[in-house]
């Protein structure tokens, strides 16, 4: 008997070790880096907010309201979620086209147009080869502001190079019969590369002023986290550049020896989310933390958001991140952050009509949480949350605003929905 007992509480240390470095090591892909189970020191979970599961660690807030903020918001006016497709490969970005239309990039390497009825159109033709290992591929787009003449699009992928892998920013012109994308031309690297599939980042805006605003990772490994901090990488950060791919007037670090110009903010980990504040003209980000500590910030010029020297998320195997401090001098604190995580991706700012209480509210893509997050957001804090679509259980990618005042959502599991009236 005691041989058996021995040989039961062995098996049980080897398959806890297992799932231990199982959660290590399997971090890096996304469908499985945000892991719930808890550490030992977990506090009892906070039942006050839309998140009944206990966190991940006993970290303290900044603020109140700073997580599990215990308004949970309630949508009254009738709508509905039908899925206008089901037959897409992995559709990674979203946007609305001028007639109502989508165009829609799947993460191998595919752009496709996607009717308000959901009918698809064949692949486009004419884009340059993305490396669609791991967490890259073809990933987020937008329109020129003047596409309606121009026709011009601009896209970020991962570009394997000789040394690595790398978030690249493409441009093209959509051609007339929109079966191809005409004059591809690459014209931002963020070096530098790294053999790694991990944390691209991938978002890309225009801002007021016709520069572009794009998103990217720090590419997950333990030596190139530190560049997240460094002004002479663009790994981790936030940068703005012109259409033809260098940096952007009026940026934090122009003329700063040792610091790239493009940057416009740095000390991220991995911004798959970029919005624009409707009301206030600001801009705003999601990005994934590790265990726990998933982030909105409000992003401001030249500001440093941390990475990985403050975060309330640990390791996946369960040890602090760094010093495990969550605060610091000089590094911004998230207006808002999830533990356990919900994996935020694409994200919009309602500003239509057709659902009142959703005017001006951020809505959030939740991939591991597999729902729609809505916040309502006063004087750059949080106020309330509300959790859509769970019942779905899909990964929501990406999501826009579409010319009928419906949001329109993707999933990995290669769904559109129109969700409104």
């Amino acid at each position: 008997m005691k041989n058996l007992l021995q040989k039961k509480w062995t098996i049980l240390g080897i398959a806890a070790t297992a799932v231990l470095l199982g959660a290590y090591y399997m971090h890096p892909a996304e469908p499985f880096a945000h892991i719930a189970t808890t550490p030992s020191e977990t506090v009892a979970a906070d039942t006050g907010g839309v998140e009944t599961k206990a966190p991940n660690t006993n970290y303290k807030p900044a603020f109140a309201g700073q997580t599990r903020i215990g308004n949970v918001l309630v949508t009254k006016t009738p709508y509905k979620a039908t899925v206008l497709t089901g037959d897409l490969a992995g559709p990674w970005g979203i946007v609305s086209l001028p007639d109502g239309r989508f165009l829609i990039t799947e993460k191998k390497g595919d752009m496709r147009i996607a009717g308000a009825d959901g009918k698809l159109s064949a692949p486009i033709t004419g884009i340059p080869e993305v490396n669609a290992a791991g967490q890259g591929g073809l990933l987020g787009l937008t329109l020129d502001p003047a596409f309606s003449t121009n026709r011009m699009i601009y896209w970020v992928f991962s570009n394997k190079k000789p040394n690595g892998n790398l978030t690249a920013v493409a441009k093209g012109k959509l051609s007339a019969d929109e079966k191809s994308i005409e004059g591809a031309t690459v014209i931002y690297e963020a070096t530098p590369a790294h053999n790694s599939s991990l944390h691209y980042g991938g978002r890309i805006l225009f801002d007021k002023q016709g520069y572009l605003v794009v998103s990217t990772g720090e590419r997950s490994d333990l030596e190139t986290r530190p560049l997240a901090q460094s002004l002479q990488a663009a790994l981790g950060k936030i940068i703005r550049i012109t259409k033809d791919g260098k940096a952007a007037p009026g940026n934090p670090f122009a003329g700063q020896k040792n610091a790239r110009a493009e940057i416009w903010s740095y000390g991220h980990r991995n911004v798959q989310s970029l919005a624009w504040d409707p009301v206030t003209g600001d801009l705003w980000e999601a990005e994934f933390g590790p265990r726990g500590g998933d982030e909105l910030n409000h992003i401001r010029k030249g500001k440093n958001y941390g990475w990985p020297t403050i975060t309330y998320g640990i390791e996946y195997a369960g040890p602090k991140v760094g010093d495990g401090i969550q605060q610091k001098a000089g590094l911004e604190q998230p207006v808002y952050y999830w533990d356990p995580v919900i994996s935020p991706s694409g994200m919009v700012f309602y500003t239509g009509n057709v659902i009142p209480e959703w005017k001006n509210n951020l809505f959030i893509c939740g991939l591991s949480s597999t729902q729609i997050t809505r916040l309502q957001i006063r004087n750059n804090k949080v106020v309330g949350e509300e959790r859509l679509l769970e019942d779905e259980k899909q990964r929501f990618r990406d999501i826009t605003e579409g010319k009928d005042g419906a949001l329109y959502a993707v999933t990995d599991g290669g769904r559109l929905y129109r969700i409104g009236k």
